[in-house]
């Protein structure tokens, strides 16, 4: 993986302004620690730095190459991701004429869109986040991958678009001011840590959205929609689909272990990821790869303070030895500790340069930190719940019938801890409405579906579309942040077009969530494993970690500087704080974020208002 970022400017002769483009693209060092790279013209100026997985001795970016036919119409791209469909675009190119000079994706990427434009995109099995420049035309090309794994921000000014894979490569132009108007205050409070899909909280700054293309000439800027989910009844019975959804997670998983570079497994010892070094081991064997490594994560004393419930019924350990063992994989286990996982919250807003999953979030960037000692490449379980219908809100009535997100039914605490002023001007509960009214506006229908079923198509939708994107993000920033590249086999666009039109009877086999899941994978894991009750990410459970985060807010509140003043009842915050058993259980975002992190959340805000020095608009 990479970071990209570049600058189209018909009033400016940027020639002149290398300066800028290089303070952009050394925002991006992070993202690829290895090489880099500028390419400047009068009107574009494109910045590349390079993590090296394919090909390491070539693939140099930006990468410039004539047409086959016409030297003198020349192209430019810079790309961040990986196609895993490379070898057979390659052969096909091969055959129509072309000639390669790498073994890199980067050079099949830039000659499928000189050969066939813009329709090159129909074509890419992958992740990616790219843009093209045609030299002769004057056009800029943008693209992002089917489910979002990678990340595009853009800022549209009239005359001048910038881009970059973080904000903080925008952020670094000299023109663009760290501000943040009423609306982006409305999604850190009322959505976040999610977001609303191509909102990009900055003011004047916005992310393509998954699937979506986007031209920027002298005509100015379109956005074009090239994949959606669309409903398309399936007949298939529960054998069928079982053995589809194995053909098609194997084809996934085998072509996303392609890598130059050491590669390793999650492995938490649930069912997606078991699944995944299952698979991996497997390709292993079969081409004398040698032992496969894999990591997990958990927290100091997490064992004498883990209480089963119904969200998360066991412990990961014994699980993961278990499938450890089996499959005969070298194993490191991370263990965190609570001063530096609240330490690291901070880091971890850097690393996405806004508010995020609290200690959701600086574990994993802690986690990536230890991986990446030892691999550049990891395989991720990520995905598979919101794909196959694994969450809680797909199977408890209640939630299914809220109207909102089921992940984020708590607006009235939401509203209680702002200031009684931003939240007569920000009005959440109506914002969180109207979002939730336009998502489920998108929900495409299949004709003749009873009710039951259109309420199992929309939650399914409003997951992949709404929820995944948050842990996507989360994945992509936090391990990018030390340049380890994350490959998320699950969302392998045929697998999640496939499962996601599968009836909800046949998603449920043998009534169990994830049931077809299950049952494609029989034979791949051991019977105890493949039955295996849901378990999410590990977080901590010591209390030691609440009483941190507790006490470190209420300093921050206790200083007349804070930032964070203005915005919240601090009373309210206070009165919250003075039970921290109440607080443990209070409900913020999904099945992880409760009361602590909700206080660690607020940490994460305060920082963001400091660090980046911002100025509200509201």
């Amino acid at each position: 993986m990479c970071g990209i970022v570049g600058w189209v400017d018909w009033n400016d002769d940027l020639t002149r302004r290398a300066d800028v483009l290089e303070r952009m693209t050394e925002t991006m060092e992070h993202r690829g620690p290895d090489a880099k790279g500028t390419w400047l013209s009068r009107h574009c100026a494109l910045g590349h730095r390079r993590l090296c997985v394919i090909d390491p001795a070539n693939g140099a970016q930006p990468m410039v190459r004539a047409a086959r036919t016409d030297r003198d119409r020349q192209y430019v791209i810079v790309y961040n991701g990986e196609l895993y469909n490379t070898q057979e675009l390659r052969d096909e190119l091969r055959r129509l004429g072309y000639r390669f000079q790498t073994s890199c994706d980067t050079e099949v990427l830039l000659v499928s869109y000189i050969e066939w434009g813009k329709a090159c995109v129909d074509r890419l099995n992958g992740i990616f986040a790219f843009a093209i420049w045609s030299v002769q035309e004057e056009e800029l090309f943008l693209v992002r991958d089917r489910l979002g794994v990678k990340p595009l921000f853009y800022r549209h000014d009239g005359e001048r678009l910038l881009f970059g894979s973080e904000p903080k490569a925008i952020l670094a132009h000299p023109d663009v001011r760290a501000e943040v108007d009423a609306e982006g205050l409305a999604e850190v409070f009322a959505i976040g840590p999610a977001r609303t899909p191509g909102h990009g909280v900055w003011r004047g700054m916005r992310e393509l959205k998954p699937g979506h293309c986007m031209t920027f000439d002298r005509n100015g800027l379109r956005t074009s929609v090239y994949w959606r989910l669309e409903a398309k009844p399936i007949k298939d019975d529960e054998d069928a689909a079982a053995s589809r959804v194995r053909e098609l997670l194997r084809d996934a998983a085998r072509r996303q272990l392609v890598s130059d570079v050491p590669l390793c497994t999650l492995l938490s010892g649930g069912l997606d990821s078991s699944a995944l070094t299952a698979l991996a081991a497997e390709y292993y064997r079969e081409t004398g790869r040698g032992a496969l490594h894999t990591y997990s994560v958990d927290y100091v004393d997490n064992e004498r303070h883990f209480r089963a419930h119904s969200f998360q019924p066991d412990a990961d350990g014994p699980w993961i030895e278990r499938m450890s063992e089996h499959l005969d994989t070298v194993h490191h286990a991370v263990r965190i500790d609570t001063p530096e996982l609240v330490d690291a919250l901070e880091a971890a807003v850097v690393a996405k340069d806004m508010p995020g999953m609290a200690d959701i979030d600086s574990s994993l960037y802690l986690f990536s930190r230890e991986i990446k000692k030892g691999s550049t490449v990891a395989i991720s379980g990520e995905a598979a719940d919101e794909i196959f219908g694994g969450y809680p809100w797909f199977h408890r009535e209640e939630m299914l019938r809220a109207d909102t997100f089921p992940w984020s039914m708590s607006a009235g605490l939401r509203e209680e801890i702002l200031s009684p002023e931003l939240a007569r001007i920000l009005k959440l509960r109506e914002y969180a409405a109207e979002r939730y009214r336009e998502a489920v506006a998108e929900v495409p229908e299949v004709e003749g579906e009873d009710e039951s079923a259109r309420r199992m198509r929309r939650i399914s939708y409003l997951s992949i579309t709404r929820f995944m994107p948050t842990l996507l993000d989360r994945k992509d920033r936090m391990s990018m942040a030390w340049g380890l590249e994350v490959r998320v086999p699950y969302c392998d666009h045929r697998l999640v077009e496939y499962v996601w039109n599968l009836p909800w009877s046949v998603k449920t086999a043998g009534g169990r969530e994830k049931g077809i899941l299950r049952r494609a994978l029989e034979g791949v894991l051991p019977p105890d494993v493949l039955q295996r009750r849901k378990s999410p990410y590990p977080k901590t459970h010591n209390p030691a970690y609440l009483a941190a985060v507790r006490e470190r807010l209420l300093r921050r509140l206790d200083d007349p500087s804070c930032p964070l003043l203005p915005l919240v009842n601090a009373a309210k915050i206070r009165e919250l704080a003075e039970d921290p058993r109440s607080a443990s259980h209070l409900p913020w975002f999904g099945q992880l974020m409760s009361g602590p992190q909700l206080f660690a959340y607020l940490l994460q805000v305060d920082f963001w208002l400091r660090n980046y020095r911002i100025s509200l608009v509201v």
